[in-house]
């Protein structure tokens, strides 16, 4: 079973998105976040291949709401506007490994 964070909250301030894992507390940063959104306009679903261009996503961007999906996603609404990916549980303990 994917483990399941027990905290997630946006720090505008900060310009993190904090999640608290069973095993550890991590502080992705929105920036790469942003980049890391894995949806069908930011990635061609066929190649697999990036399309968007990281050096489109402004250095200030932020969340703007969040909301969950189910029991095992958030999907964002960030500041440029983009709200079609979804960060699964999965993907968000993948980033928050230290090797990232």
């Amino acid at each position: 079973m994917n483990p399941v964070p027990s905290d997630i909250r946006a720090l505008r301030e900060q310009g993190v998105l904090n999640i608290v894992w069973n095993d550890r507390q991590v502080d992705l940063p929105f920036v790469y976040l942003r980049g890391q959104c894995a949806c069908a306009h930011c990635v061609n679903e066929w190649t697999g291949e990036r399309i968007l261009d990281l050096a489109s996503v402004p250095a200030d961007i932020s969340v703007e709401k969040m909301e969950l999906v189910g029991s095992y996603a958030v999907r964002i609404l960030w500041s440029d506007g983009h709200n079609s990916g979804l960060y699964t549980w999965e993907r968000l303990r993948e980033l928050s490994t230290p090797e990232r």
